[in-house]
Order: structure tokens, then C-alpha cells, then sequence
């Protein structure tokens, strides 16, 4: 029978976490009451560095319900990381993993569908987004910016509405765990391998307590890593804009032969401070924008661990 695994990332999260625990609990208990899981199945909340008493109340459940598991970061490495620890802290433990955030804004009854199409023989079910009715109207905007940012400037193959809510097989998590890379975009990393696929809906609805943690800020913090990690668009992109402007060199220059010609020019045009200060900028967007690259490739090449471990309860 399968072993299932729930991972949630946790961020400062104590005001929902004891109703969440309960609602994944209550998933779990009816999944195993209809034969489709395991009695050991486990609920996994990892700490991601909070600064209240997040950690607490996890070690306070895991005391009284001991199929809820704890894995503590010794600091705050970002929610992809996270999701990278815990997923790897159940690797071989489990025959399938299902990852959601502790905040359960996504479709929990949505697990059992992920299990049917598991079941079918699919290693990685995507749960899509159909309705964003719990979300406020700044985080619809900012979602729907995030994806078609990502989707304009970067070559990823990715689930159109989906963010982490998934399920992958044991397979799929021994081939995650060779991905090696310091600027984990898991969104468009797990669609890079190839293994059969499928979606279930998953209608979100809005948070029982507390604030969502991802700012239109880490919205569009996730999409550069994404591009960034993906794509040499940007790069190829400056290219364009260098050509763009040569262009618009060559009219400046007929412009300002007319008016020569004209006797219209006047000693210190104007336009001259206004042309040097404009390509001025766009160099410096250019420099920037390979200085990220480059930051990149300094941040990879170190090979420091994603995450450091401080506590675990198994």
C-alpha cells in the first residue's frame, strides 16, 4: 500500500499551523479509511527560520501525534530551499510525496485526485490553479505578472498556474536529488525530466489566519531565478536594444543635419545631454543586467549547502 508523505514549508506560521495540522490529518485518516494509503503516512512541516514559536508548536505536535513529523533549518533559506530540505529528508522514506504550503490555501481534497492519477502511473501530479477566489486582487496581479514574466522572457516549461502544490513518486525524488543547483527553481527544474505527467484542479480559497508570506517583491524575485536559471534571453536581449538604438542613432543624425542646414542649431543642444544621459542608462541596465549572471555563476560555483539542519523529529 502507498506510503505518503505531506511536506509543508512553514514560515512564521504559528497562527494556522494547529488548524492545518488537523485538516492534514484528517486528509491522511480518510485516505487510509478508503485503502489508498498506509497507516504510517506522515505529515512533514519544515521550519524555514521563523522568528516566532513556529518551531514549538511543531515539537508540541509531533509530542502528542507522532505521525506528525519536524525538520528545523538552522536559519531562513527561502521557501524553495525549504521545499528542497524537506522533500529530501523523506527520500526513501515514502512511495510518494505531496508538497503544500502550511497556510492550505490550495485544495487539500485535491491530495486524493494526485493519488488517483499516482495510481495511473503518472511520478509527478501538477495541482493548476482553476480559481483564485481566496486570493486578494494585489496577489492575483501579481501571480498573473509572475507567469507571464516568466512565460515572455524565459524558455522553462512550465505548468501554466501551477506554484508547488504537486505530488512526486519515489522515482521522481531520486532524480530531483541530482539537481545540484544553488538557484533551485523547482517549478521549471521538475518538468525537465521527463517523467509521465498529469493535472488535478485545485481551487484556492482564502487563509484561515495570519498573512501570506510571498510578496509581489518574492514573486518577482522567484521569476528572476527562473529566467536566470533557464534562459539567456536577458542577455540576448541587450543585443537587441544595442541595435534599437544605432538605430535611432542614424535618425538623430539625419535630424540634426536638417537643422544644421537649417541654421537652427544652437551651441549645447539640449538633445545632446538628453541622448548621452538616455544610452548612459541603458549601459548601465546592460551591466546590470550581466552582473546578475555573474552573480549567478559566482553564487553556484561555491557549492554551498542549500540548507543546514538544526532539528529533526522522526
Amino acid at each position: 500500500m502507498l506510503k505518503l508523505a505531506i511536506v509543508s514549508p512553514c514560515y512564521n506560521e504559528e497562527e494556522v499551523l494547529i488548524s492545518s495540522s488537523s485538516r492534514l490529518l484528517n486528509v491522511l485518516s480518510d485516505l487510509e479509511g478508503k485503502g489508498k494509503i498506509s497507516a504510517d503516512s506522515f505529515v512533514l512541516f519544515v521550519n524555514d527560520g521563523s522568528s516566532d514559536s513556529t518551531w514549538d508548536i511543531i515539537s508540541q505536535m509531533h509530542n502528542s501525534t507522532p505521525s506528525i513529523k519536524g525538520l528545523n533549518l538552522a536559519h531562513n533559506v527561502g521557501h524553495q530551499n525549504a521545499l528542497m530540505a524537506g522533500m529530501m529528508a523523506v527520500r526513501g522514506m515514502c512511495d510518494a510525496v505531496v508538497t503544500i504550503d502550511a497556510d492550505l490555501q490550495d485544495d487539500v481534497t485535491a491530495i486524493e485526485k494526485m493519488i488517483d492519477g499516482f495510481f495511473e502511473g503518472n511520478d509527478i501530479v501538477y495541482g493548476v490553479k482553476v480559481s483564485r477566489e481566496g486570493d486578494s486582487c494585489l496577489k492575483k496581479m501579481s501571480a498573473q505578472a509572475f507567469y507571464k514574466f516568466q512565460k515572455r522572457y524565459a524558455h522553462i516549461e512550465t505548468v501554466y498556474n501551477h506554484a508547488d502544490f504537486r505530488l512526486l513518486s519515489s522515482k521522481a525524488l531520486e532524480i530531483l536529488s541530482t539537481y545540484q543547483e544553488s538557484n533551485l527553481f523547482l517549478r521549471g527544474i521538475i518538468p525537465l525530466m521527463g517523467l509521465p505527467a498529469t493535472t488535478v484542479d485545485d481551487v484556492i480559497i482564502a487563509r484561515t489566519a495570519g498573512k501570506s508570506k510571498y510578496s509581489f517583491r518574492k514573486m518577482m524575485s522567484l521569476a528572476l531565478d527562473g529566467i536566470t536559471s533557464f534562459s539567456s534571453k536577458p542577455i540576448m536581449s541587450i543585443i537587441h536594444v544595442g541595435l534599437l538604438f544605432t538605430a535611432i542613432s542614424f535618425c538623430l543624425i539625419i535630424y540634426v543635419i536638417i537643422k544644421y542646414f537649417k541654421d537652427e542649431v544652437v551651441p549645447g543642444w539640449s538633445s545632446l545631454m538628453v541622448s548621452v544621459w538616455f544610452i548612459g542608462g541603458i549601459l548601465l541596465i546592460a551591466l546590470g543586467v550581466i552582473g546578475i549572471y555573474i552573480g549567478r555563476i559566482y553564487t553556484e560555483v561555491k557549492h554551498r549547502p542549500l540548507y543546514i539542519i538544526k532539528d529533526k523529529l522522526f
